[in-house]
């Protein structure tokens, strides 16, 4: 296929592409490519499922710079985040610039509490002087002040300041705490905008989205993604090109983005912003709501509310109708040429206007809406607010006026695109009817020859779990498998719970040194695990995407359970009882989709190159015995399958004994 320009062909620019990457061409990656370059041409959608190895990072940027036209990609990670901008497109792009007569211009765009405001870090930290607080600032340079870890973070980016050119947290390495970074950021309800701004000539925010406007290919997060597709916020550029990498990562960040949260102390914090802005009457109404507020939540247990009990519904609506004429009062006269003062209004301000759309939208009571209480054990209970579903605003906002590529690792569910496709509002592949957006599905799979190079092994024998994390058989079990393995482990468990249990029970039967999530940091720990490999690294959810350790550290990936939703979790039950009143399985469409995404996610840590070798353990019959079972196992990997432990225990020694001599 010819490049859209009438130009070079598609496989030379990606033999050219590839080459500069020092990577291998792959059948899969080209055929990918040319999907791409076609879906773009005809204005159409594409979802592709390209195996680990692919290389499907040059599956679409080489089709995507070859047209010529601006496009955006949003991922999910930092770490493909900065492959892309760091390592691929540098290269890629001046690779090209022989066949295509232009070297593309590409920017990195994201959220602007990711970059540092000048203004908070020369001018300092709107605070309460109810709270108590001093300037940050002034304690760092203090000698008791320094001593701490905030005043350490603070000093360190007083003085990367003078030094980046970017501003973009991402960049500081070691990074700061979150409290550290609160402190010199800003969101984009409390920016005091580039013209109103001392410092808005300097702003790094500002220079990123303005490079991002001149730049043919802008590489983004999917939060900043969703937030400017479901909110109409505008902040990317218009382009007639997205891709969405990572993309079964989509509907979970656009449903955090689209969902609401309001607790006693983001109340609080309101109405002591506000307290000495607006009259006295407004300033009382607003703490009085909060104190209201505040006790209400006391008691609170988690759980759905399908209905709004009358005692919540009067709070939230003094809290609504208080905010409201705070709001009104906040935007009234003030003295402009008081830039600090704005700045206080304006951190007022956005904390207000949250209390008021989330009140405003929980006393609505949308259907398509499901409202629960939330109890964490640091921070107390919370009243929160999800859609049912954002495949509806998905279908309608992210799919107009822009051909969009959509492609993971695992976008194949039960062996079809259908359950994603569902999540995303399109209509099942080759049912689509004239008002639908035209897509196809696409797997090129992967160079790697799975039934050769894994075993996914089910524990038929062991009884099915239960509700205790620290079930007798599965941790003997667990234990033969890891002294087959000489260590080499990646334990992926249902629950932080699941895995502190294992980890303490197995640290007193095993000589292997066992990681485990929480305890260090999540780069500390994958690195320990990747150079030892001997190590164990037991963890939760992070990990069962998270970890690309190839090689021989990571012979043995360990499932616990299936990661089905929890059964209480208010959002998925709202979600299985929805599509169950429409006479669809809820359990199948909800519950077990997202049980196959994870485990197709993690199935996929153990194979990385193509010399890996190992098993796949899951310590749950159900999987062998459910109906539900053979639709989870065609959403992983094709490994060889079996029961037989004995055989695995050889299999694992083996492995060990090879890699040992190796």
């Amino acid at each position: 296929m010819s490049a859209p320009s009438g130009g070079p062909a598609i496989p030379e620019l990606l033999h050219a592409a590839v080459g500069a990457i020092g990577g291998t061409e792959r059948p899969g990656q080209v055929a990918m490519a040319e999907a791409v370059a076609a879906a773009v041409e005809e204005d159409t959608h594409l979802l592709v499922q390209a195996g680990t190895g692919t290389g499907k990072s040059m599956g679409y940027l080489v089709p995507v710079l070859a047209r010529a036209e601006r496009a955006v990609i949003a991922t999910a990670t930092l770490a493909l985040q900065r492959q892309l901008t760091e390592r691929d497109l540098p290269r890629v792009t001046e690779a090209l610039r022989p066949l295509l007569g232009r070297r593309a211009e590409f920017a990195t765009l994201k959220g602007r509490s990711n970059y540092l405001c000048l203004h908070r870090l020369h001018e300092g930290v709107p605070q309460e002087e109810e709270e108590g607080l001093f300037d940050p600032f002034e304690a760092a340079a203090s000698a008791g002040g320094a001593s701490s870890k905030l005043g350490r973070d603070l000093l360190r980016l007083r003085d990367w300041a003078d030094e980046t050119e970017t501003g973009d947290r991402d960049a500081l390495a070691p990074g700061v705490s979150d409290r550290a970074w609160a402190q010199v950021s800003v969101s984009s309800r409390e920016c005091l905008g580039a013209t109103r701004c001392a410092y808005g000539a300097e702003c790094f925010a500002e220079a990123a989205r303005e490079r991002a406007r001149l730049a043919e290919v802008i590489v983004t997060n999917h939060a900043l993604l969703s937030i400017d597709t479901l909110e109409g916020a505008s902040i990317l550029p218009s382009h007639d090109v997205l891709v969405v990498d990572e993309a079964h990562e989509l509907v979970s960040r656009a449903t955090g983005v689209a969902t609401g949260e309001l607790t006693p102390a983001s109340v609080a914090r309101a109405a002591r912003r506000s307290a000495k802005l607006v009259d006295e009457k407004a300033a009382d109404a607003l703490q009085n709501a909060s104190d209201g507020f505040e006790a209400l939540m006391e008691p609170a247990l988690p759980g759905r509310l399908d209905e709004l009990p009358e005692d919540l519904r009067h709070s939230l609506a003094l809290l609504r109708d208080a905010s409201r004429t705070v709001i009104t009062a906040l935007g009234g006269t003030r003295d402009a040429s008081v830039e600090q003062e704005d700045a206080v209004r304006r951190q007022a301000l956005a904390s207000v206007e949250t209390v008021h759309t989330v009140a405003e939208r929980v006393l609505e009571g949308s259907e398509y809406d499901v409202v629960w209480y939330e109890r964490h054990e640091r921070y107390g209970a919370s009243l929160r607010v999800a859609p049912m579903s954002v495949s509806g605003l998905l279908r309608e906002k992210l799919f107009a006026e822009r051909s969009v590529v959509l492609t993971s690792a695992t976008l194949k569910l039960g062996g079809d695109f259908d359950g994603v496709a569902a999540s995303l509002g399109l209509p099942p592949e080759g049912r689509q009817g004239p008002e639908d957006p035209p897509w196809r599905g696409m797997d090129v799979g992967s160079p790697f020859d799975y039934r050769r190079q894994g075993i996914l092994y089910v524990a038929r024998h062991l009884d099915p779990p239960g509700r205790e994390p620290a079930r007798p058989d599965m941790m003997a079990e667990l234990t033969e498998l890891i002294e087959a393995a000489g260590g080499r482990t990646l334990g992926l468990f249902s629950s932080m719970r699941a895995a502190r249990a294992a980890a303490e029970e197995l640290r007193g039967r095993l000589p292997h040194p066992i990681l485990l999530q929480g305890e260090e940091t999540l780069g500390e720990l994958i690195k320990s695990f990747a150079e030892d490999p001997e190590t164990c690294l037991f963890g939760t959810l992070s990990l069962w995407q998270g970890v690309d350790v190839p090689g021989a550290s990571c012979q043995l990936v360990v499932m616990d359970r299936i990661p089905f939703p929890r059964p209480d979790d208010p959002l998925t039950g709202a979600r299985q009882k929805a599509v169950e009143e429409a006479g669809g399985n809820g359990f199948m469409a909800v519950a077990a989709t997202h049980a196959a995404l994870l485990m197709a996610q993690g199935a996929g840590r153990l194979v990385r190159a193509a010399g890996d070798r190992g098993v796949v353990a899951v310590l749950d019959s159900r999987l062998a015995r459910s109906r539900y079972g053979s639709f989870l196992r065609a959403s992983m990997p094709d490994f060889w399958y079996t029961h037989d432990a004995a055989q695995v225990r050889r299999s694992l020694a083996a492995i060990d004994a090879a890699a040992k001599k190796a």
